[in-house]
């Protein structure tokens, strides 16, 4: 089921794209259900640089499942930054899938620096990836091409 849901994120990654965001997508499933879903707003409708896909599927997480934190799974096309792996880690969700690995600033460059509560909550997850890079690596190419268009 790994491979179907990371193909949702990634469509939800295009469907980012097209309306003006990074091309990133993340979803939260609850027992091979899809219950939530993320993709960038950063840029759409408004400029609001908490708007990762990650932080949208955890914002999009209905409430009466916050109990439930244990059973669900992320997907996402890009290894979380600093940011989401914080709001992850704190959510109590114990698995997450990833497409592509985000090497400047991914979960792997920072799993070795967290302070003692966070690197035992991540020590203590499930961390799958990166899963079908093939179709992931291009949309975080196109990510960084984004970005730099719009520092420069």
């Amino acid at each position: 089921m790994d491979k179907v849901f990371m193909q949702q994120a990634i469509d939800l990654a295009y469907r980012a794209e097209k309306d003006g965001n990074l091309p990133v997508g993340s979803l939260i499933t609850l027992k091979d259900k899809v219950v939530a879903e993320g993709p960038s707003r950063v840029y759409q409708p408004h400029i609001d640089l908490t708007r990762h896909a990650e932080m949208e599927a955890i914002r999009d997480l209905p409430p009466e499942l916050w109990g439930k934190t244990e059973d669900l799974v992320l997907y996402t096309t890009l290894s979380p930054c600093l940011m989401c792996l914080g709001a992850i880690l704190l959510s109590g969700i114990p698995r997450v899938v990833y497409g592509a690995e985000y090497k400047q600033g991914g979960t792997k460059a920072l799993a070795d620096h967290l302070p003692p509560f966070f690197k035992e909550r991540y020590q203590s997850m499930e961390w799958i990836g990166p899963l079908m890079a093939a179709e992931c690596d291009p949309l975080q190419t196109r990510l960084f091409e984004i970005e730099k268009k719009k520092s420069g």
